[in-house]
């Protein structure tokens, strides 16, 4: 998610219940009522000395309020007092959705809500094109079942049912049903049923002029980043845009959710979509203001929790830095957002500047890109200039940093000590074509000369130490053969397991369907072949 500002904070625990928070906030109190040193710790890291009762009112040590030590676990959790904490869990209770709560069909489960379950996103890994087959299916042997309710009718996008359900009651276009117990609007655009083109923007708009908001959205599992009706329309996420696809006409409707008043600053949208390589929704958000909004109503909702619309781009702007997207970083830099303050790290990733961030990712391009748009241009150190040398996949320039700097090497491998994953991952920014296997096993062969750890655990996401995988895995899971030879060759352990989901790299090419690198890692140790030259 996107970078937020310091101080950092802890997040609510899942299912937070403002009963379990005032237990918090009593053991806290009781904890620096009798002077515990890691009590102290944390009052005085939100700001409030021992004794002053959080009011600036001098006390004794032994009578610190509950007011206080409850004024200080809001802090923590990033609230600026206990009163906006209690506002969010009431707002979170209010517009909270467990998709799971509902997953399973009742017993008792009318067609009309069976084809609502079966047509539409629910964010969960049942989310696929079977069970719109299943609902296409399901519709052709029954198209009565859209006469059932409007929700049902809207995940059709049958206007003409839509029409029918509005005349014998207008209320209709608001009301809730179905197995989620969703507004048709909602329905219409978490769909993914292959209507005939433009029957869902014509749904869409006769809800609209019969009163459906276009703000609704809904809290997944709590969390303070809505699923809305924007969301829904512009689809896709961690998943993939095969199991978690874009609705077919996501540009229209979010054309007619964005002109009846959808705020811009999506942050939901905005982190689903980022993963793709296209901006056709950031074009569009921004022809609507996202550079200018302030976070609309939901910004209103949930206050200090959601990030706010320059926080929100300048995680675009991360996440396009990371994965050399040229094309995104100019659109975003050509709308104001913020190119030189750092970043603190806080999401896992290296801090520092975009640009330095470019550097040490060995994008030297990206750099003079963000540069030429008012960046402050990097100034690296020996062992940074060698880390993005080795990373960009210039060898010459490795030799020569080398030589004149000879404790680089340690310095960068001390810094950085999972490059070798993220070099799997993404492979090299110039030279040979991006990530191809030749290009990643080049790189992966210049960090091997300089003492990187081969087994080394990281993220290949987005360039953190953060202990998950292993060059092998992501090698593997690309079907890269090349640099699953060479990195059999330098030691890699073929039986180390992730530490998200304890697999092998042989399991994770089998998952992906890598039938070639699978073959080389289920082969027997000493015959996988030499390295490419």
């Amino acid at each position: 998610m996107p970078d937020r500002p310091a101080p950092r904070r802890a997040a609510l625990p899942e299912n937070a219940d403002l009963g379990h928070l005032r237990g918090q906030a009593r053991t806290l109190q009781r904890g620096v009522r009798r002077g515990d040193p890691a009590a102290l710790r944390r009052i005085r890291a939100q700001g409030l000395a021992a004794g002053s009762g959080g009011t600036g009112a001098a006390v004794p040590l032994d009578a610190f309020p509950l007011s206080a030590a409850q004024l200080a676990v809001a802090r923590e959790y990033g609230f600026a007092s206990w009163p906006r904490l209690k506002h969010h869990l009431d707002t979170v209770a209010r517009y909270r959705w467990d998709p799971a709560a509902t997953a399973d069909p009742e017993p008792d489960e009318t067609s009309a809500d069976r084809f609502c379950r079966l047509a539409c996103l629910g964010y969960t890994p049942a989310d696929g094109p079977d069970r719109w087959a299943r609902a296409a299916a399901l519709l052709a042997d029954e198209p009565g079942l859209v006469n059932a309710h409007s929700g049902a009718a809207a995940a059709a996008a049958d206007v003409a049912a839509l029409r029918r359900h509005l005349a014998a009651d207008p209320s209709a276009a608001v009301r809730h049903s179905g197995p989620y117990g969703w507004s048709p609007l909602f329905h219409l655009v978490y769909s993914r049923l292959n209507a005939p083109s433009g029957d869902a923007p014509a749904a869409a708009r006769l809800l609209l002029e019969a009163g459906a908001d276009p703000h609704e959205g809904y809290l997944w599992h709590g969390l303070p980043s809505p699923f809305t009706l924007l969301t829904g329309a512009f689809g896709e996420g961690e998943q993939g845009p095969e199991r978690q696809p874009r609705h077919p006409d996501a540009l229209a409707l979010a054309r007619l959710l964005l002109d009846a008043g959808a705020d811009p600053a999506d942050s939901q949208a905005l982190y689903n979509r980022m993963f793709g390589s296209d901006d056709d929704h950031l074009v569009l958000l921004f022809a609507h203001g996202l550079a200018e909004s302030d976070g609309g109503v939901w910004k209103s909702r949930l206050g200090d929790a959601l990030a706010t619309p320059g926080e929100m781009l300048r995680g675009q702007l991360g996440w396009a830095v990371d994965h050399r997207m040229p094309e995104r970083v100019r659109l975003l830099a050509a709308h104001g957002v913020d190119l030189r303050t750092p970043l603190d790290g806080s999401t896992g990733s290296t801090g520092g500047t975009f640009a330095e961030r470019a550097q040490r990712n060995g994008d030297p391009e990206l750099v003079a890109l963000l540069v030429a748009h008012g960046a402050d241009a990097p100034v690296p150190t020996p062992a940074e200039a060698l880390l993005g040398a080795a990373l960009a996949g210039d060898g010459a320039a490795v030799t020569a940093l080398r030589a004149a700097h000879p404790e680089a090497a340690g310095e960068a491998r001390a810094a950085r000590p999972s490059a070798m994953v993220w070099a799997a991952a993404q492979g090299p920014a110039q030279g040979r074509a991006q990530g191809s296997p030749q290009g990643r096993a080049e790189v992966l062969g210049l960090l091997a000369g300089l003492g990187f750890d081969v087994n080394a655990l990281g993220r290949g996401d987005i360039p953190s130490d953060q202990p998950w995988e292993t060059a092998l895995h992501h090698a593997a899971m690309a079907g890269d053969v090349p640099s699953v030879r060479l990195l059999l060759s330098l030691g890699a352990d073929r039986t180390v397991r992730d530490r998200r989901f304890d697999g092998t790299p042989l399991d994770w090419a089998r998952h992906f369907g890598q039938e070639e690198t699978a073959a080389v890692l289920a082969a027997e140790p000493g015959v996988t072949g030499p390295p490419p030259g």
